[in-house]
């Protein structure tokens, strides 16, 4: 999969998720037109911030329905850190802002249990299940405040540790939605990328 959209969220740095991208061998271009993420061979929503200012950002640009029909269609979808959040229900980060809704359940902060620091900056331990095709063990790089606590059903989730489990990351399918930022992860973070690119040019050519 050589083309992929990247979403203009107006919340996101797009310097490092475009060059993880073209480290794995793809071509991204940047959109903020929803016409185009439907259309889109695959899509990338990345994020950096707040929680209320994605989900307005997303809504100021006709984009969130867009994005959640795509995840509900079963099209190639990757969301990165702020992304995963956004296709949640909801976050204690910004109570007034509806999600997405495409992930059942509602970002919470992370509790400053055993030493842990919140926010949560550096590298963990992803530990997949079984199911999982695309994850696989390894460490990744994360930057974030609020995490999904309680795996939802009808996903193969990986999780991670900080002051107690969290979701790490989530797919269904060609849909694969990471708390920790993939293109900043080394080598194992662009071996993911490029392995959800090959899904999603397998279900292209089907």
């Amino acid at each position: 999969m050589s083309e992929v959209v990247v979403v203009r969220t107006g919340v996101a740095n797009l310097a490092s998720v475009l060059a993880g991208l073209r480290r794995a061998g793809a071509s991204p271009r940047v959109t903020d037109d929803p016409a185009v993420v439907r259309a889109a061979p695959a899509v990338v929503l990345p994020g950096v911030g707040a929680f209320g200012a994605g989900v307005a950002g997303l809504e100021a640009r006709g984009l969130g329905a867009a994005i959640a029909d795509r995840a509900r269609e079963g099209k190639p979808l990757l969301a990165v850190c702020l992304g995963l959040q956004l296709l949640l229900e909801g976050s204690e980060e910004g109570p007034g802002h509806r999600g997405l809704g495409v992930v059942p359940g509602v970002a919470r902060r992370f509790r400053e249990i055993g030493g842990a620091r919140v926010p949560q900056l550096g590298w963990n331990r992803v530990s997949p299940a079984p199911e999982c095709r695309l994850l696989s063990p390894g460490y990744a790089y994360f930057a974030n405040s609020y995490r999904l606590g309680a795996p939802p059903e009808g996903f193969a989730i990986a999780t991670a540790h900080h002051g107690g489990r969290f979701v790490a990351a989530l797919e269904r399918g060609s849909l694969l939605a990471c708390q920790f930022h993939p293109e900043l992860s080394g080598p194992w973070g662009i071996d993911l990328i490029t392995r959800w690119l090959e899904l999603a040019r397998s279900e292209a050519t089907c």
